[in-house]
């Protein structure tokens, strides 16, 4: 191993390595554990390698010649597989927010990025240096970026329309790969196709965390405090003649009365899960370093127990006193994270 092939390897895996510590050291409220950047990035190699027989295989098939394969189909099966990892998270609601759908979308793009040029180093080992830049300081950028980009919006675009299923996802995904493809034309040099990655992305990330900081505030601000209003009528006598109360007494008539406790219980359970979230994330940003206690964990598998007993036809029977947002339903996989 000479000298020459560390200092490509550093060129080609180092910028987007420092790029995605810099966008986790920038989440305040701690919202992506390290464990899951590292097991996203994972992932994201894991598409890379998958990309390969599927670019040989496509080159293959379609015969247009390879400058026009990388320019308009290629972009099309790595975003297409990089987009389906960020899918899977949002379905799965383990983003809440647009700071961490955009670390969430970056970690993938870096691992992308750093399996396709560890696989260069091996394959073309006597590439230029200048070759080397433009793959660690613009093509690795941009892969995380574009992927970034698709996170972001889809995020955004599925909070904004529950309903609309998988449509919600084309908009970033277009984006996404036009991006990706506008790239690789290489309308101007190698070395300003990189510079304007550098210039560009900073500041789109900059102006999203800067949004997604203040929404986060205001969520924890409102939703803190309405949790804590829910929870102190619960706990009060004046509870069964409130709405609520009357609500779930009514539901006598549809349920039995064992199921109609537990899904008092369960609106409690959950209304206190939810303050424990926003707390922890209020300790977060003020630097302390939290963890979800034996007791909070034990909550919350009593609360997997109740969710059991009432049903999906009990969970929509009480679904108008429960806030079931993305982030809502977020912060419960960041208590059992």
């Amino acid at each position: 191993m000479n000298a020459d092939f560390i200092l490509h390897a550093l060129l080609g895996l180092l910028p987007v390595c420092c790029f995605l510590a810099a966008l986790v050291l920038l989440d305040s409220y701690k919202l992506v554990s390290i464990r899951w950047v590292i097991s996203v990035i994972a992932l994201g190699c894991g598409a890379a390698l998958l990309s390969y027989p599927l670019n040989v295989a496509g080159l293959e098939w379609l015969d247009i010649g390879f400058s026009n394969f990388t320019r308009y189909v290629a972009p099309l099966i790595e975003e297409a597989l990089k987009a389906l990892l960020i899918v899977i998270l949002i379905r799965r609601n383990r983003v809440g927010f647009l700071v961490d759908a955009a670390i969430f979308g970056f970690a993938v793009g870096a691992g992308f990025a750093i399996f396709e040029n560890l696989f260069y180093l091996q394959a073309l080992p006597d590439t230029q240096l200048g070759t080397w830049i433009v793959r660690g300081f613009g093509t690795a950028i941009m892969h995380g970026g574009a992927t970034a980009i698709f996170a972001i919006v889809s995020h955004t675009l599925a909070g904004q329309h529950p309903t609309k299923g998988n449509v919600v996802l084309l908009p970033g995904f277009a984006v996404a790969v036009i991006v990706h493809s506008v790239f690789n034309h290489f309308f101007f040099a190698p070395i300003v196709n990189t510079l304007l990655v550098l210039v560009t992305l900073p500041i789109l990330l900059t102006i999203v965390f800067q949004q997604s900081e203040a929404s986060v505030s205001d969520w924890l601000g409102s939703g803190f405090d309405a949790d804590t209003e829910l929870l102190e009528l619960i706990n009060s006598g004046e509870f069964s003649a409130s709405k609520v109360g009357l609500y779930l007494h009514s539901l006598k008539e549809k349920f039995e009365g064992p199921v109609v406790v537990d899904l008092l219980c369960y609106l409690r359970l959950y209304t206190e899960l939810s303050i424990r979230a926003k707390g922890l994330l209020m300790m977060r940003e003020s630097g302390f370093a939290n963890k979800t206690g034996d007791v909070t964990k034990a909550k919350l598998e009593e609360l997997k127990f109740l969710e059991s007993s009432i049903g999906t036809t009990g969970r929509l029977a009480i679904k108008p006193f429960l806030k079931m947002s993305q982030k809502d339903l977020w912060q419960l996989y960041m208590l059992s994270d």
